[in-house]
């Protein structure tokens, strides 16, 4: 007489199957399956880390060729100058000393980001969590740019006397298998009323 496996004996095998599985699947493989989901949590710690001012975690996460150097170059060249001199030991620094102003991988120059230190005044300002609005978009390359994926973000900008909303268009690419930003461009009230916001933006240089 033939011998089957018990029901529990199957089903013991089965749960042993499932919790293998789940663990040989790491984050990394769930992001290649999902791009648009990686790219989406990429851009967002990234906008996250110059929201908070944290430039080393932003250089970190952009590409090689957007940092213009190592990460300790871009993150000493995104530090402005009254940073910088605070963190500096030597004694024989010139108080004089000044920064070029940090500038995109497109050329653009990086709007001052909103103080949240100052007591009071107009440059007081505090921001809300940053959001993604719409769906991410793919995007093919453009000039020195790769082909990745575009993502919009938003957050509220609050000052003593207005609270304004800020939107960002992020071009999210992958390098040695990691995924990384290499555009950064503002969305301008333009940039929304026709055609994709993202794609307008990324690509605002291009129009005519």
């Amino acid at each position: 007489m033939t011998r089957h496996p018990s029901i529990t004996a199957l089903a013991l095998l089965f749960a042993v199957g499932l919790a293998l599985a789940g663990c040989s699947k790491t984050t990394n493989d769930a992001n290649k399956e999902d791009p648009a989901a990686a790219a989406v949590a990429i851009a967002r710690e990234y906008q996250q880390a110059a929201l908070a001012q944290d430039w080393r975690k932003m250089c970190e996460l952009r590409t090689e060729r957007m940092r213009y150097g190592t990460v300790e170059q871009c993150t000493a060249d995104n530090t402005p100058s009254s940073e910088a001199a605070t963190r500096s030991t030597p004694t024989s620094a010139s108080p004089t000393t000044t920064f070029d102003p940090p500038t995109y991988a497109d050329a653009s120059t990086m709007p001052p980001l909103p103080s949240k230190t100052a007591a009071s005044g107009p440059d007081r300002a505090s921001t809300g969590p940053v959001k993604t609005e719409g769906t991410p978009i793919e995007v093919p390359a453009a000039g020195e740019h790769p082909a990745g994926w575009g993502v919009m973000l938003t957050y509220i900008v609050t000052w003593p006397s207005q609270t304004t909303t800020s939107r960002k268009a992020l071009r999210v690419v992958q390098e040695a298998g990691m995924w990384r930003v290499d555009q950064h461009e503002d969305v301008q009230d333009g940039d929304m009323v026709q055609g994709n916001p993202i794609r307008n933006s990324l690509f605002g240089e291009l129009r005519p």
